[in-house]
């Protein structure tokens, strides 16, 4: 059997790019007639085949073939929270009846927006993104028109669509939990700006630290990873400051089991010395000995809306367009403690 032919294939005969090719095969503006012209001949000449044409009629019947993309950032040494979103929004696919296509996308593949196997053969019809990528690989997804939802993340494109948790009202819920156990020196874990997500949960904290007559302190904010590649290091990270505060707001419960083990090696316990707190309610088991007091993302729903938008936008239909905030409840464990002086 002749292998099918690829987007990247027909571009690099003709050289341009794969998302050139992408566009004059779907119809889309962006190009001379002269380049339109001579993709669709080349396309012709090489055997070309859509995606949507090499489908059996058994799979037509199934429905969508729903793309599930997942940077490779996300999917470290742990089992992590967007590995299990990614189960459930592979069953919420398979329990509607369509087919779900994986691909993560490596770093090296993000930084050069590298067009996914499975958008660039026409293997899928839309594609739900879990979790933010680098601006141009946005970019790049967007100048190919596949339906899209982003989900746990947002993007400032006013037709953005998203599903994402209630970071902001859960961390300032968080925040304002610690203080009603009479702390009032509290510390904020994450790297700004490295996603929406932490940047959302980071502002929720500040609001609570203002409403209680308090000034942020720049050296209780910690980084907790790298912006660009997101990976986290305990010794190049979460760098304590010299004057502690008593409670520490972690942007995931990953961070917060990571504080907890940096507080340990300088001598601290927890929660008798430092409360700490963390986000998601999810956590590879044994990372931590010690329950965290978190905030319960409710990732059913958002697998579950991220699915329900995407299956109503290919087929045209009416649905909550834009962003989608699923809210959640806080769970209350032991890494937390009333202030003692």
């Amino acid at each position: 059997m002749s292998k099918a032919v690829r987007l990247s294939d027909i571009a690099a005969r003709v050289g341009v790019s794969t998302v050139t090719v992408s566009k004059a095969l779907s119809g889309q503006k962006g190009m001379s007639s002269e380049v339109r012209a001579r993709i669709l001949e080349t396309a012709e000449e090489m055997g070309y085949v859509k995606g949507a044409a090499r489908r059996s009629s058994a799979e037509k019947r199934t429905g969508f073939r729903i793309g599930l993309l997942v940077a490779e950032r996300y999917l470290g040494k742990y089992v992590t929270f967007y590995a299990h979103l990614q189960q459930l929004v592979a069953a919420e696919i398979a329990a509607r009846e369509c087919m779900m296509l994986l691909e993560g996308i490596p770093l090296e593949s993000e930084m050069r927006s590298v067009v996914p196997d499975i958008i660039g053969d026409g293997l899928c019809d839309g594609v739900i993104l879990i979790g933010k990528v680098s601006a141009p690989y946005l970019k790049m997804l967007e100048q190919l028109g596949i339906p899209t939802i982003y989900l746990d993340f947002t993007e400032p494109v006013l037709d953005a669509d998203a599903v994402i948790s209630d970071s902001f009202y859960g961390s300032y819920m968080l925040t304002n939990y610690l203080y009603s156990l009479g702390h009032e020196r509290i510390g904020f874990v994450g790297t700004l700006l490295a996603t929406s997500s932490i940047t959302d949960r980071y502002l929720g904290y500040v609001r609570a630290v203002m409403e209680h007559g308090q000034k942020v302190r720049e050296d209780w904010i910690l980084a907790d990873r790298d912006p660009g590649t997101g990976v986290q290091d305990i010794d190049r990270h979460f760098t304590l400051p010299e004057e502690m505060p008593t409670a520490f707001v972690c942007n995931c419960d990953l961070s917060a089991a990571v504080l907890i083990r940096k507080l340990r090696a300088n001598g601290y316990s927890v929660p008798e010395d430092i409360s700490v707190v963390g986000y998601d309610n999810f956590l590879y088991p044994g990372f931590c000995d010690i329950g965290i007091t978190t905030w319960d993302v409710d990732t059913r729903e958002m697998a579950r809306r991220a699915v329900h938008n995407l299956l109503h936008k290919l087929r045209g239909e009416n649905y909550r367009r834009g962003v989608v905030v699923v809210g959640g409840r806080l769970i209350v464990r032991d890494s937390a403690a009333e202030y003692r002086s």
